[in-house]
């Protein structure tokens, strides 16, 4: 078992409803265990994982919260305003590229504000 296998942790109830996992460093909480084997899925918040590094945790926390208040504002759709947070369109832009990680620059996020 690799070590970012260790800092998966399947648990269920601190998940939002209609989501499969919540990143919050150094832990990727899945809602249930097939969640493991998916890469993609893996890959997109392990992109997360390297954001709030990035950040210092709690500055992500804040940029996101205020970033998706910005977005509601705009769209006044929750959903859209989930999927335009720049943290979350350069998860998604890279999810599928399971070699993202290793070339991203720091601050990858910035470009898709």
């Amino acid at each position: 078992m690799n070590s970012a296998q260790n800092m998966i942790v399947v648990f269920k109830y601190i998940i939002p409803k209609n989501y499969s996992g919540l990143t919050i460093f150094p832990f990727i909480f899945l809602r249930n265990k097939k969640s493991i084997k998916d890469a993609l899925f893996l890959n997109h918040e392990k992109i997360h994982l390297k954001q709030q590094i990035e950040l210092l945790w709690i500055f992500f926390f804040a940029w996101y919260f205020i970033e998706y208040c910005i977005r509601f504002f705009q769209y006044k759709n929750h959903e859209f305003a989930y999927k335009n947070i720049s943290f979350e369109k350069e998860a998604y832009k890279n999810e599928q590229d399971l070699n993202y990680l290793e070339s991203r620059k720091t601050f990858s996020f910035l470009k898709y504000l």
